[in-house]
C-alpha cells in the first residue's frame, strides 16, 4: 500500500529520502536508492548530493506510526543489522552460560565439602 503522501522513511539508511520515495510509490527501496545513486552520479556528485541533502530538508519526516505492506509499523530508532542483533545474541548467551556455569560450579563446590564432612 503506497502512502498518499510524500515523508521521508525512519527506515531509510541516508536521511531517508530513497526509502520515503519508494514506500510513496509502493517500490522496492533498494532498487530506489539504487536509481538515485545512480541520478547523484550522474549529475555529479557534489550537485547531486546537494539536491539530495536539499530534498532531506524539504521533505518531512514520517509523523508516526503508518500502515506498511499490511504490518503495523512504528518508528524504531534502532537501525542494527540482523547480523549485528546475533552477534549481540550469541555473547548475551555465552554471558549467561558462564554464569550458570559459575552458578552450579560453586553449588556443587559446596557440596563437596558438606559430603566431605560426613
Amino acid at each position: 500500500m503506497a502512502t498518499k503522501k510524500l515523508y521521508r522513511s525512519p527506515r531509510g539508511k541516508v536521511f531517508g529520502v530513497a526509502t520515503g520515495l519508494a514506500e510513496w510509490r509502493d517500490l522496492n527501496p533498494d532498487m530506489v536508492r539504487l536509481i538515485v545513486l545512480i541520478v547523484v552520479l550522474s549529475t555529479g556528485a557534489f550537485p547531486g548530493a546537494i539536491i539530495y541533502l536539499a530534498a532531506a530538508l524539504i521533505i518531512p519526516m514520517n509523523p508516526g506510526p503508518q500502515a506498511f505492506e499490511g504490518e503495523y509499523y512504528t518508528a524504531n530508532t534502532d537501525h542494527r543489522s540482523e547480523e549485528d542483533l546475533k552477534a549481540e545474541y550469541d555473547r548475551l548467551k555465552k554471558k549467561v552460560e558462564k554464569m550458570e556455569n559459575d552458578m552450579f560450579n560453586k553449588e556443587r563446590d559446596w557440596d563437596d565439602r558438606l559430603h566431605e564432612g560426613k
